[in-house]
């Protein structure tokens, strides 16, 4: 087992336990209001803050910085680039903490632009606004931890920072639940009924997990050596080069928040719809960050260090690792999730005010969602390796194409066909296959990471496997169904369901010598075998 795949595993299984929790999360909040005003409104809060977080701290920044350290490391040592980390931790510190206020005083604006629908419900877009004011610090904690979790994972540390999500999530549930019924008492708390002051104790409860995400990361950073000191030097050449990394990115990234964006305003007009596409994108994002992230997390310093050593050779084989990899986990995830959908929801959502009907409708939002996750998984892995190259204008292209897109197919689907909150998810799974695959034929003109003719095998030996699980799994749901459909037989058919998917197609793609499957079976017989 290579040490990539190693590495991929380690932040894999980090990241899922941050996602499982991510996922009780949503599971809570859903519970405790259903989907509707109260949901909606504080999904539409959180996400300015965390778009401006996607943006400039785990998105752009994050992925320049890391690349920038890791290559200073490696080329001039530790010096140079603990400097280069004080430096940006200053710099952060000052610009997030200016955003921050304007974001503050700018909150009914901004509320404005992207929820204007929230009008047609009496008291939703004030209470928006409230919730937004109280978020945006949320802004500077992770904008700070994103920066430790880079240079973490230059060091080739990737557990701690991966699991510090983990850690949000727990501190979010537990201390928001909590001020929840602190700010707004119960008098039967099996049975609640929340109001509004409930929303605010989340929305603290989200500030403190944030803050939490940060300080957990701290000791780690510390017994690598490092040693904060306020610098502001913003003709540093070293930091020079991580803004000239970052503004193409955050332009590219500011291009995709523009199509969320778009779909949030389609979305302020249906009532509950933010609630619905919130819970069934989590529920993509699952995959996406156990498998995508996991791998593009361990992907970006080993090519940035391959490149800085011209092993260009090296560099489309740690690439084409990672894709096949990425592939070869997204596949029967996708099949899994478009057969499964609604009993999923079922189990995970439907409980308190979250209702069935809620639940179809979350499960028609999540197979749509369902037709780019490996296109989502891809770009994970490959947008980074542009950057790490020094081709960052690439995704930025892309990105920009990529709006007008995304508008023309959101008034097609939603305002022509009538097909409401299911066409935005559709738009966004159609749009990452899209995206996906411009960026794979970009990045072959700089790196060699196998040609087509053997990606289209591999594409049969993953692809008919996946088709067998999905066939599988689809007759087995309708023979258990006749069981009973009470919850604890629901989730023992579900448990049923995915572990016969699973063997199925773990099963096929041995018989066709894919190779991810062996690797997959060399860690099982090291882990278990050999230590029995």
């Amino acid at each position: 087992m290579s040490s990539h795949h190693k590495s991929a595993g380690i932040v894999g299984l980090a990241v899922m336990g941050s996602r499982i929790l991510g996922l009780v999360r949503e599971q809570v909040f859903a519970a405790m209001f259903g989907a509707g005003k109260y949901l909606d409104a504080f999904l539409a809060a959180f996400q300015i803050p965390n778009l401006l977080r996607d943006l400039f701290a785990e998105g752009a920044l994050s992925t320049a910085f890391t690349t920038t350290f890791a290559k200073t490391l490696e080329k001039e040592g530790e010096p140079p680039a603990w400097r280069l980390a004080s430096l940006l931790f200053s710099a952060m510190i000052l610009i997030m903490g200016v955003i921050c206020v304007v974001g503050i005083a700018a909150s009914p604006l901004l509320v404005q632009i992207t929820n204007f629908g929230f009008h047609g419900v009496p008291g939703k877009f004030e209470l928006t606004v409230k919730l937004t004011r109280i978020l945006f610090p949320f802004i500077m904690f992770v904008s700070l931890a994103a920066v430790v979790m880079g240079i973490l994972n230059a060091r080739f540390v990737f557990g701690l920072p991966a699991s510090a999500s983990t850690i949000f999530n727990l501190v979010s549930v537990t201390s928001g639940v909590l001020l929840a019924y602190a700010f707004d008492p119960q008098d039967n708390w099996r049975h609640p009924d929340f109001s509004e002051r409930a929303l605010y104790g989340l929305t603290l409860g989200v500030l403190l997990g944030g803050l939490a995400q940060l300080a957990v990361q701290i000791p780690s950073l510390w017994k690598l050596g490092y040693r904060f000191h306020w610098k502001l030097d913003f003709s540093d050449p070293r930091l020079r080069m991580v803004w000239a990394l970052a503004w193409p990115s955050m332009i590219a990234g500011a291009a995709v928040q523009v199509n969320v964006l778009i779909n949030g305003i389609f979305a302020s007009e249906i009532n509950g719809a933010r609630g619905w596409l919130n819970c069934a994108f989590r529920l993509m994002q699952f995959p996406i960050g156990v498998f995508g992230v996991a791998i593009a997390t361990v992907t970006l310093p080993a090519v940035a260090r391959l490149h800085a050593r011209s092993d260009m050779k090296a560099v489309g084989k740690t690439i084409e690792d990672a894709l096949r990899l990425a592939f070869f986990l997204t596949i029967p995830a996708t099949v899994g999730l478009v057969v499964l959908a609604p009993d999923i929801i079922r189990v995970i959502y439907e409980h308190g005010k979250f209702n069935s009907g809620d639940t179809l409708l979350t499960a028609n939002a999540l197979r749509a969602y369902s037709i780019g996750l490996a296109g989502y998984a891809a770009i994970k892995v490959v947008t980074p390796c542009f950057y790490a190259l020094d081709r960052r204008r690439t995704p930025l292209m892309v990105s920009l194409a990529g709006i007008g897109l995304n508008l023309v197919m959101n008034f097609t689907l939603v305002k022509y066909f009538h097909m409401g909150h299911v066409g935005l998810a559709a738009t966004t799974g159609c749009l990452a296959l899209v995206n996906s695959i411009q960026l794979a034929m970009y990045l072959r003109r700089d790196v060699d990471y196998g040609d087509w003719g053997r990606w289209f095998r591999y594409a049969l030996a993953i692809g008919i496997p996946a088709l067998a699980c999905g066939v599988s799994v689809w007759f087995l749901k309708h023979w258990l169904a006749g069981f009973g459909q009470g919850l604890v037989m629901l989730i023992t058919a579900l448990l049923i369901e995915i572990g016969v998917g699973a063997c199925v197609y773990f099963g096929m793609s041995w018989l066709f010598h894919v190779h991810e499957t062996r690797t997959v079976v060399g860690i099982l017989h090291r882990k278990f075998i050999k230590r029995a």
